[in-house]
């Protein structure tokens, strides 16, 4: 039988690997309740024991073993937590994961040791924790007593007399060991002293420790007892190095003290003081704010975690009381110089400067362990300062003398760096931070076109620095639903720098036509070639798979021949007298499935196809698209022969586009919009011939969708000739504008790529992501699923999801009706 219910953790070990749950018996209503008796003293060599667990996930299992050794050192589990100053005991019982924490007894049915682990490699051999420390730890928590626990900050482990002897162990000291413990196999020996700790400069690695407190002593068990004892006051240690005695005496602090209790998060970043584990893992000193969610304002380039903050803001931040006030103190929006070191290379010194993020994460909130209730208990502190108002710079652009193309290289006064912060991830796309740079199109509106995969949506924060001098603020005014790019505006009156708008071509370059490619490198380098267009071809950016999200398609892409053009994911194509004649951007397509990294493709997109919408921006308005909600691919004449196309449209197409013979089918229509929209007349297959009586035979024609309700059509269906009124489809509702934050889940209506990629959208509750440990990820609530009713009361919009959810109380289950990408429907029950 299988009952669930409540627990608090009332004790968690610092260092070894158990903690001590309270749980109401009155809770347990359907099945009798058991205690096991604890006798660490039973685990012995050769005994035969059972495993009860959950053994590969299984409900319940239990296996079978035997006790081969009582003297193991603890294992280790990488960079991870792991076990220290502890034996082990070894068994075969070929637990498989699942099992950890269970009871191991004997036939008896006594618990002798705690299942912790085992071997990654499929040997049948497990670790199990004995319970001398655990039983200690109850039988303190039953007198209602705290449980001290004390440390030299010392890591020890068993070593063989012979090793011992190596590293000096006198014969007399040996003899006296074996003779006052016959049965022992080896003795401690200190692996890590950490610096500044008690131990510092007095012990030293390689040390045998023969006595403590005028005591001989051989186990990590009596070790335990006599610190745990001794909290804030003295100990004294014999200990053989190189063959000689050395006597110290130690101070013994308090391991609950190095143990952190207390978190801080505050711009999006949690911090607390370096614990003991983490200092031990590395031979670090324990001090530091510790970096344990690098997000937000802190998430640095290169890793996600393990990083110790020196300074905020030219000020020292040596704990976390004093990273606090600095904190506090720092204003919305600002930036900031930061020095951190990393916990495995303390010799290098990082120095960043963060923007800090007060207004998507306001709130900084402390966290404190209540080991009374075993929850935790979060205050709010300091209230966001307002920013500081922007002013007016000055700066100038640096000059690229050595070109040889002097219009072209001037166009750098055009390019804009362009430093994306989204803080929350949207539509599915990976990133929470991106930076690029964006193309001048008015200098006097500060209107800046940059590719969007750079700036995917609009819940983001733009941070434009211009001439490598000047950081102001930007916001986003349009997104192309099809084309890869957005407009973004900043306030030209707060920079004073050269800025030249763009002169934008007006007619299409060609195929074999030469040109300038001007670029910027992975360094943010300027780079500049001469090249040649070597095609410009119809295509689609490949979609990604497990999670939808915004992609080019129905674009003529153009590639040149500079190998730069691969190392650069932003430029332009540009005249010697510097009109610009193509935008070079960035287009995030699908993810590797072998390598899991997100692929990139760097292409060129011709200017003529932007004048329209950018005349309309520069105006003063917000263009209002329409499209069709199809995606199509080129079919040559060859093809369109064998389906149906008529010689008279096979002749018109030679005439029309003599560089391109081709004409457009469609390959995949999109999922319906929401009621209220005619239904799309095209079917998947149909070959467009003309939209409006014009034969369309380039992506450019089909700009004609832009302004229009409904289009005429004239297609080729199964050989047949046909005439359609195919209706356009708004895109304002294409892009997110709303997201609800529910039990670590992301929800939002589908965004577009969604409905690219699916036949049916089942609701408007669709998962867009979900945070590691939290019951979304916990009761399997994954991304691309859609919640369709909560409580079996249908939820078809995000309204009413929410109207349903917040009648649900805290710590309540309740059921949610979903449906997966794939269709497939199916049940989770959350708290």
């Amino acid at each position: 039988m299988t009952l669930q219910c409540d627990v608090y953790p009332v004790y968690r070990d610092p260092v070894h690997d158990f903690g001590i749950l309270r749980f109401d018996p009155k809770a347990i209503k359907y099945m009798p309740l058991t205690a096991l008796t604890l006798r660490p003293d039973l685990a012995k060599v050769g005994a035969e024991i059972r495993v009860v667990g959950n053994d590969a996930g299984e409900k319940l299992s239990i296996l079978s073993g035997v006790i081969s050794r009582l003297d193991r050192n603890a294992p280790e589990y990488g960079e991870g937590y792991s076990d220290f100053n502890t034996n082990y005991i070894q068994a075969a019982a070929a637990a498989s994961g699942g099992s950890s924490g269970s009871p191991v007894v004997n036939l008896d049915g006594h618990a002798v040791a705690l299942q912790a682990g085992g071997r990654a490699d499929g040997a049948a051999t497990d670790y199990f924790l004995p319970l001398d420390r655990p039983l200690r730890a109850l039988e303190c928590i039953r007198r209602g007593e705290s449980v001290p626990r004390g440390t030299i900050q010392t890591q020890w482990v068993i070593k063989p007399f012979d090793e011992c002897r190596r590293l000096g162990l006198s014969s007399q000291w040996e003899a006296a060991i074996r003779k006052g413990f016959p049965k022992e196999t080896g003795m401690l020996v200190a692996e890590i002293v950490l610096p500044e700790g008690p131990a510092d400069k007095q012990l030293e690695e390689g040390d045998v420790l023969v006595k403590v407190n005028g005591e001989l002593l051989t186990q990590f068990v009596r070790l335990d007892s006599v610190l745990d004892s001794s909290v804030d006051t003295k100990v004294s240690l014999l200990v053989q190095r190189g063959g000689k005695d050395v006597e110290v005496e130690l101070h013994v602090g308090d391991l609950h003290a190095i143990t952190p209790d207390r978190f801080v998060t505050v711009a999006g970043g949690s911090f607390h003081d370096l614990s003991y584990q983490q200092a031990r893992l590395y031979a670090i000193p324990v001090r530091g704010v510790y970096v344990c969610e690098a997000a937000g304002s802190f998430k640095f380039e290169s890793t996600d975690s393990g990083w110790l903050i020196e300074s905020v803001d030219q000020k020292k931040t040596p704990n976390l009381d004093s990273f606090i006030e600095v904190m506090s103190k720092i204003p919305d929006r600002a930036r900031v110089v930061v020095t951190y070191k990393h916990v495995r290379d303390l010799h290098t010194l990082t120095t960043s400067i963060i923007y800090i993020d007060r207004h998507w994460s306001n709130k900084m909130r402390l966290a404190v362990r209540n080991d009374v209730t075993g929850i935790w208990d979060f205050t709010d502190l300091a209230e966001p300062l307002p920013a500081p108002p922007a002013v007016r710079c000055k700066a100038d652009f640096a000059r690229l003398d050595t070109v040889g193309h002097p219009a072209a290289a001037d166009v750098i006064r055009s390019f804009i760096r362009v430093s994306c912060t989204m803080p929350l991830k949207l539509d599915g796309f990976p990133r929470a931070r991106r930076v690029g740079f964006g193309l001048v199109i008015d200098a006097e509106k500060g209107l800046v076109l940059v590719s969007r995969g750079i700036v995917p949506f609009d819940l983001c924060d733009l941070s434009l620095t211009i001439a490598e001098s000047i950081i102001v603020e930007a916001k986003v005014v349009f997104l192309h639903p099809l084309a890869n790019y957005a407009v973004i505006r900043y306030d030209p009156s707060l920079v004073d720098a050269p800025v030249q708008s763009a002169k934008l071509a007006t007619e299409p370059i060609k195929q074999g036509a030469s040109t300038i490619f001007f670029g910027w490198n992975q360094n943010f380098r300027a780079v500049v070639v001469p090249t040649t267009v070597t095609d410009i071809t119809t295509v689609a950016i490949p979609s990604n798979v497990s999670a939808p999200r915004y992609r080019a398609i129905n674009l003529d892409a153009i590639t040149v021949d500079t190998g730069l053009s691969g190392q650069c994911a932003s430029g332009v194509l540009v005249r010697e007298d510097g009109t610009i004649e193509a935008l070079w951007l960035n287009y995030l397509g699908e993810r590797s499935p072998h390598n899991q990294k997100d692929v990139e493709y760097h292409l060129g997109l011709a200017t003529p196809t932007l004048l329209p919408i950018l005349s309309e921006l520069q105006s003063g308005k917000t263009p209002s698209l329409r499209i069709l909600n199809v995606e199509t691919n080129t079919v040559q004449m060859s093809q369109c022969r064998i389906m149906g196309v008529s010689e008279h449209w096979i002749t018109k197409v030679a005439e029309a586009n003599p560089s391109r013979h081709q004409l457009f089918m469609v390959r995949k229509i999109d999922c319906a919009p929401p009621s209220g929209y005619d239904a799309q007349s095209l079917h998947e297959g149909d070959i467009i011939l003309t939209l409006n009586g014009k034969l369309i035979t380039r992506v450019s024609e089909l700009d004609i969708m832009y302004d229009v309700e409904s289009l005429d059509a004239l297609i080729v269906r199964r050989g047949q000739e046909l005439r359609l009124r195919v209706p356009t489809i708004p895109t304002s509702d294409l892009n997110t504008s709303r997201a609800v934050i529910f039990c670590g889940a992301v929800l939002h209506a589908p965004h577009h790529a969604v409905r690219q990629q699916i036949s049916k959208l089942h609701s408007e509750v669709y998962v867009s992501v979900r945070t590691r440990g939290s019951p979304a990820y916990q009761y399997g609530l994954a991304p691309t699923n859609f919640i369709t009713a909560v409580n079996d009361v249908p939820t078809p919009t995000l309204t009413e999801f929410v109207r349903e959810v917040t009648k649900v109380d805290d710590n309540t289950y309740f059921r949610l009706r979903v449906i997966t990408f794939d269709n497939v429907p199916w049940v989770a029950t959350m708290k």
